[in-house]
């Protein structure tokens, strides 16, 4: 690393805004402040400005990534506006939640008001007659240390700087069984000395235990609640998969009626199993043009909840992988009315508190329990994963109970350190980086456009006709590129993206390949993805005709609660008959497994699902006319074919009477 960078690394830059329009008296303030940062040590760069008012104040907040503390004069006057003040902090906290605020007051009874009308917005407080410009700038650069503080990180480099003789777990000793092999030898300088010492096991008591954290891994929990807007947050080693999981067997016992969307994650599905809950299950919405399936239309969600009192449970994907999200607000409304708790799958949506364009996250909309998969957008390693709690009744007993029946008893502390690193840049300097991704991303959009062989699809494209007024919105740094004036399918588009110009794509569809913006986004790169599309549309291949998915059949109805029929030994039936058509053996029968096609990663079938003509007739034209598509579930041995429940087992089992 160069000194340069070196340097820039080891000196941030931290702007601090003085809103008021005292003139005379905020030039004081802010020179004062400016000297303090020049005498004392600046190790985040705090760098003083004046702001004359309300509306520069919000302007400069806005485009401005490094603005990190923003403090108020609460004698601060603006025509129309009673308290502009209090109005100030709580739009500047609307915009960047992130940012910490001071009020600059004249005496306590201005604190009692602002108290009463912000405290959640408000970090501290400064009396202005006093101008202790030396003392004031310490607190701002106390609170920027608590800001940038990862306990968890720094505790593990200093003990991996200690240089410990490793007499414990793992096996590799630090890399030491690596280090010099003329066999294995590579993997050493391929991973990093300095990986491989980090990859501890719980054998050090000083970087605390994330099954029963009360040191390191508990501040760092605590850093990552305040960042992310919750109540408690806990850090997953083994993903959003596991997260799930874990909240199902914490807010359900067998019995429990929740309602889901079937669009959920496969996890959510394998949550209904583990738990023993009885789910009903709503359809989505589908854009059949391009296979894309969007979220559950408003009034089915409302229409389930009215027909089920007694569910404990509603669980909804927000946004989905192609960027799609629910207007939350009103559904989570309807449901605590009725008494039922909200989750919120947001295992790609985990950047949205920390840009306005993104906003409301789920939390923020009032949801209970929200999953994050902090490695999709965020900087953490893969696997890592955040859970946030913001239920009242929250019993952090039986949760903790749950989590450790899932977490591994040696977690890996590199991907504990990266979920620390990835909240601090969060809040540090996410909005900038955000920002960057938006604008990049705006900018792909047109530069694709303008190839003539492919268009970024917009949300008009994009919204099925049923979920047009329900308010959704659509994350713009995932693009969704329709491609069938190409003349590429989306497999052979993929192999000459990957083979001829070295770019990696997300997903795709029959018709569609989708790119996700990140943190990590860059001019060059939309540079070199651009210059790679344009070769392509250069090449003038005659648009193709695309066989469309088959659409979806809808969801039939469950004869056994799906715990119960995935638990039992069930029979082999072959999908197709001797003649190569649909086994009309299977019609009626009950199925044990989840048949998962993917893309898009929707069930087909769930356990305890009575199969249908249409599910098997779905089934068979998918294994003929889409090739690429991943069949989950289904047996491969010999040919393909599914587990269902013999009518023995079926008899003994108690049946779903309450499902319709």
């Amino acid at each position: 690393m160069s000194a340069h960078r070196k340097g820039a690394a080891m000196h941030p830059v931290s702007r601090v805004l003085v809103v008021s329009n005292d003139a005379p008296w905020q030039a004081e303030v802010v020179a004062g402040l400016q000297r303090a940062g020049a005498l004392l040590d600046n190790p985040f760069g705090l760098c003083v400005e004046g702001v004359p008012g309300s509306a520069e104040a919000a302007q400069r907040v806005l485009a401005d990534g490094e603005v990190q503390i923003v403090l108020i004069d609460k004698g601060l006057r603006e025509n129309g506006e009673p308290q502009p003040a209090v109005a100030l902090a709580n739009h500047i906290n609307q915009l960047r939640p992130e940012l910490s605020l001071y009020i600059l007051l004249q005496d306590d009874d201005e604190k009692l008001l602002m108290e009463e009308l912000a405290s959640h917005a408000i970090d501290g407080y400064f009396y202005r007659d006093e101008q202790d410009v030396s003392g004031w700038f310490r607190i701002l650069s106390a609170e920027m240390g608590e800001k940038a503080a990862t306990p968890f990180y720094d505790r593990l480099k200093q003990y991996v700087a200690m240089a410990k003789d490793s007499w414990h777990t793992p096996g590799h000793s630090g890399g030491d069984s690596l280090k010099g092999s003329p066999w294995v030898g590579d993997f050493y300088e391929f991973v990093g000395e300095e990986m491989l010492r980090a990859d501890l096991s719980v054998s050090v008591p000083m970087l605390d235990s994330l099954l029963h954290p009360t040191g390191v891994i508990a501040e760092a929990q605590r850093l990552a609640a305040k960042a992310f807007g919750a109540r408690k947050t806990y850090f997953a080693t083994n993903g959003t998969s596991t997260s799930n999981k874990v909240i199902f067997q914490t807010l359900l016992a067998p019995g429990d009626k929740l309602l889901l969307d079937r669009n959920c994650h496969k996890s959510v599905h394998h949550g209904v199993i583990l738990s023993g809950a009885r789910p009903v299950y709503l359809d989505s919405s589908v854009n059949r043009h391009y296979g894309i399936f969007g979220p559950v239309p408003k009034q089915v969600i409302f229409d389930g909840i009215a027909a089920n009192p007694d569910a404990r449970v509603l669980i909804l994907t927000s946004c989905t992988y192609d960027g799609l999200r629910y207007d939350l607000a009103p559904i989570i409304a309807a449901a605590h009315a009725a008494g039922i708790k909200v989750i919120v799958d947001e295992a790609w949506y985990a950047h949205a508190r920390f840009h306005h364009a993104f906003r409301p996250t789920a939390l923020e909309a009032g949801a209970d329990y929200v999953t994050q998969s902090t490695h999709k957008v965020l900087s953490a390693f893969s696997q890592a994963s955040m859970i946030h709690v913001n239920d009242p009744a929250f019993d952090e007993h039986l949760f903790r109970e749950n989590f450790n029946m899932h977490t591994s008893t040696s977690p890996q502390y590199n991907l504990i350190a990266s979920l620390d690193v990835a909240r601090k840049q969060a809040v540090t300097e996410g909005y900038r980086l955000l920002s960057r991704a938006l604008r990049l991303a705006q900018e792909l959009r047109g530069k694709i456009n303008s190839t003539g062989a492919f268009r970024a699809l917009e949300l008009d494209d994009l919204l099925p006709e049923a979920v047009r007024g329900d308010g959704v919105q659509l994350d713009p740094t995932k693009i969704t590129v329709d491609i069938s004036q190409s003349g590429y399918s989306s497999d052979e588009l993929q192999l000459a993206l990957f083979e001829r110009f070295n770019i990696q794509v997300e997903k795709s569809t029959f018709n569609t390949i989708t790119l996700l913006l990140t943190l990590g986004a860059t001019r060059s790169k939309v540079s070199r993805l651009f210059d790679a599309l344009l070769r392509l549309a250069k090449e003038l291949r005659p648009p193709r005709h695309y066989h469309r998915l088959p659409e979806i059949p809808g969801f039939s109805r469950l004869a056994c609660l799906p715990r119960d029929a995935f638990y039992e030994a069930g029979e082999r039936l072959s999908l197709l008959d001797d003649d190569g058509l649909p086994n009309a053996a299977l019609y009626g029968r009950v199925c044990c497994d989840q048949i998962v096609p993917y893309p898009p990663g929707i069930p087909v079938l769930v356990p305890g699902q009575v199969i249908e003509a249409p599910i098997i007739a779905y089934l068979a034209r998918l294994l003929k006319t889409q090739k690429s598509i991943e069949m989950h579930g289904l047996l491969e041995e010999t040919e393909y074919g599914l587990r269902v429940l013999s009518p023995e087992e079926l008899a003994e089992l108690p049946s779903c009477a309450w499902f319709n």
